[in-house]
Formats: structure tokens, sequence, C-alpha cells
């Protein structure tokens, strides 16, 4: 078990030609390699760096690369323009795309007793752990999981056994996933590397994917305070969990944000070219809900936000049943089939509740007031909105905005946001 390659601090810039350099040394390492697969993220990733390394790992191999399977998870494929715009310099032709209910082959099954365990007795059911088919029997010499870890609302932390288990996993390893994250309680797991979900993945590869030659090329991604602009601070390159866990330690320091104050009002604006389902869009809650005060308000703008879920059965589902408190969504759970076949549906209406702590008021591009106030959220005019707070003009943190002191988050997808007083204690 080995880290090749570490490297990072909460004030390194690593360039672009220093990422070639050093993931190009790693490659030459390995030695030759005649079948290799990449497993990049999707557009919801564009800031990752993983298209530009993808890119090293293409120019390095050649013909040899001979698939790329963005880890889609339960995401829409990827359109040809994102593919050009994310990873230009790799052939079109190298691209598969992740079928998460057909495409996947179930590799094992972690017993209900440790599933048990890890979630303290908050789910008490064997776990499957599913890969898509291409990944365990594509006969690959070595397999690239290429990705930023950044703190996450399901495993703590996203990326390494995640992107294998998760993003090209089947439909009940991802259901149950999500599941169980939402009964342990999100604020428990996010920016945590020891969560359970994370404990069921890597459990996974050590059980049943040991033999698989997957090295794991790992950022973190921080913002310069005085520009704005994204960097790279952080480079991982390894086989086993240690070159995650260096990852995440970075992570935590870079992408988790402690306020001192409660924002009564927190604004989160959505990039269209990434954001165009409330599905992906609720990072925008997920990331703050730590932060927000008591009877405090979040504004999303979403000009790209025209439906809820990415998969139409799941968006049906989130229209028929709405963003409700955990425990009315329980209830349903128990109750309603559709809901209990489709718990990653279940989660993400438990996630995209605010527990009724604070108001939630979605200005979409593409939904109608009806439609978003029919799924338990208020609404409001994008236009108006967006003159009121515009995020062209807006920094991300503290504004004042016609008196109006407001926290502004530009791209929700970064990071994580805590008041003081809600940080999680334990790691």
């Amino acid at each position: 078990m080995t880290i090749f390659y570490q490297r990072g601090g909460i004030d390194e810039t690593i360039s672009d030609q220093e990422m070639r350099d050093a993931f190009h040394g790693v490659l030459r390492e390995l030695g030759e390699r005649k079948r290799v697969l990449a497993i990049p993220p999707d557009f919801t990733r564009l800031e990752s760096r993983a298209g530009t390394l993808t890119g090293f790992a293409y120019e390095f191999y050649g013909d040899s690369l001979t698939d790329v399977l963005p880890a889609l998870g339960t995401h829409l494929p990827m359109e040809d323009g994102q593919i050009r715009r994310m990873y230009p310099e790799v052939p079109r032709g190298r691209f598969r795309v992740h079928d998460w209910r057909n495409d996947v082959v179930e590799v094992g099954t972690l017993p209900a007793s440790l599933v048990a365990k890890v979630t303290e007795g908050a789910y008490e059911k064997p776990w499957p752990c599913q890969l898509n088919r291409l990944v365990r029997d594509g006969g690959h010499d070595l397999i690239l999981s290429i990705g930023q870890v950044v703190p996450h609302e399901v495993s703590g932390m996203a990326n390494y056994t995640k992107n294998l288990f998760v993003g090209t996993g089947g439909a009940a390893g991802i259901h149950e996933s999500h599941f169980i994250s939402a009964v342990f309680g999100m604020e428990r797991i996010m920016g945590r590397a020891d969560t359970p979900v994370r404990h069921l993945l890597n459990e996974a590869l050590d059980r049943f994917c040991s033999d698989l030659p997957v090295v794991f090329v790992l950022t973190v991604i921080g913002r310069e305070k005085t520009s704005g602009e994204l960097v790279v601070r952080g480079l991982y390159i390894g086989d086993h969990h240690d070159c995650f866990e260096a990852a995440a330690e970075l992570s935590v320091a870079v992408n988790f944000e402690i306020l001192d104050d409660e924002p009564a009002k927190v604004i989160c604006y959505l990039d269209p070219d990434e954001f165009r389902s409330t599905w992906l869009g609720n990072k925008s809650i997920y990331r703050t809900r730590m932060a927000i005060a008591d009877g405090g308000e979040l504004i999303v703008l979403a000009p790209g936000v025209e439906r809820f879920g990415e998969d139409p059965e799941i968006d049906s589902l989130i229209r028929l049943y709405g963003y409700r408190p955990s425990s009315e969504i329980l209830r349903l759970v128990g109750i309603e089939e559709n809901l209990a076949v489709n718990l990653g549906a279940a989660a993400h209406l438990i996630h995209g509740s605010s527990e009724g702590r604070f108001q939630v008021t979605y200005c979409p591009g593409g939904l109608s007031r009806s439609e978003v106030e029919g799924v338990g959220y208020g609404f409001a005019e994008l236009e108006e909105m967006t003159r009121r707070y515009d995020p062209s003009r807006l920094d991300d943190g503290w504004n004042m905005v016609d008196g109006e002191r407001v926290f502004f988050i530009s791209n929700p997808a970064l990071g994580l946001w805590a008041s003081r007083s809600r940080r999680p204690t334990t790691n």
C-alpha cells in the first residue's frame, strides 16, 4: 500500500506543469501498461482539475488509455459540449456512459452486523457493493480513479472509494448509501473522513476489490483570498487509504470555513452550466445548513435549474412528496412502496429539508412558482433577486447590500460552511 506522490498545504499552489511532471513521474514508476481505464468525475466537478489530469493521462498513454468512464452515479450522461470543455485533450471515442440502473455487477455484500456497527444501529441491513461492469470485468491493467476531495453530504468527504462504489455503482448500493447518511444525520457526517458510509466504501475495496489495479489521483482545490482564483492546494496519488486521508485532512483545512457569526441570510449562486436540477443544486442547502441562523433564509440564485431530479423516476418522486422533515419522510418510507424502493430519493428529500429551522427560497430559471412551492420551498423571481443580490458584484463571504449584512457563496460545491457554535467537535 503506497502513496506514490503527495504535496499539499493551505497556502500551496501547484501549477499545471508541476501536476503534469508529478503525475507522469508516477506513471513511469508504475511501468508499462497496455489497457488503461480512467474514472474521472462528470461536469458537476468541473473545477476539480480532473479534466486536466485525464488529459495528462492520455498524453502519457495515448492509445493505451482505452476507456474513460465518468463517475456519473445517478447523474445524466455528459453532453458532447461538456466533454469538449472539461476533457478537450481526450478523443471523444474513448468516453463510456455509466448506466447505474442496468450496467452494474455486485462484487460482494457487507453483512448487516457490520453495517449496524458502523452506523451505531441507525441502519441494520446488508449493504450491496456494486461496480460498473467495465470496472470489474474490463480487463484493464491500470484503473486511474481521478477526482477532488471536498466535504460531502453522503460520505463526509468526496471521492476516493466513493468514486468507485457510488460514482460507478448501482441502484441498490447508491440508494442505501445515501439513506444511511440521512438516517445517521448529515451534520454528523459532513467534513469528516471517518464516517459510516466511508467505512463501508473502504471495506468494500479491501474485501472485494483488492485485485483491481486501482490508483487514486486526488486533488484539493482552494480559492486565493486576494484574487478569488481557484488553485490546486494539494495533489495526492496512491493506492490505499493513507492517500485519501492525507487529502481529506488538507481539504478540511482548505474547504471548511468556520464563521464566528451565524448569517441570517445566505445567498448561493449556482452556475447554470453545472447546476440544472435541485438534485445537484441542493448542495446550496447541504453545505450551508450548519451556518445559517435559526429563522434565517437561504436564497438560491439558480438560473440553470429546470428540473428536480436527474433521473425521471426520482424527479417524479420529488414532485410527489416534496422536501419534508426527516420524521415525515421516514414515516412515508414505511408506508409508501415507491419511496421504500428508492431510498436514495428519500434521502435526498431529507437532505433537502431545513427541518423547519430556516427558510429556503429558490430562484430558478426553468421552474415555475407552483412547481417550486409544490415541493416545499419558497419562490422568488430570478431577475428581481439577481438585481438585488447581483453575484457579479458580491464577494465570497460577508457583504453589505442596501444596509443588509448577507453572506455570499459563489459555488457551494467547493466547500462547507458552519458557524462556530454548530461546528462538529469530533472527526
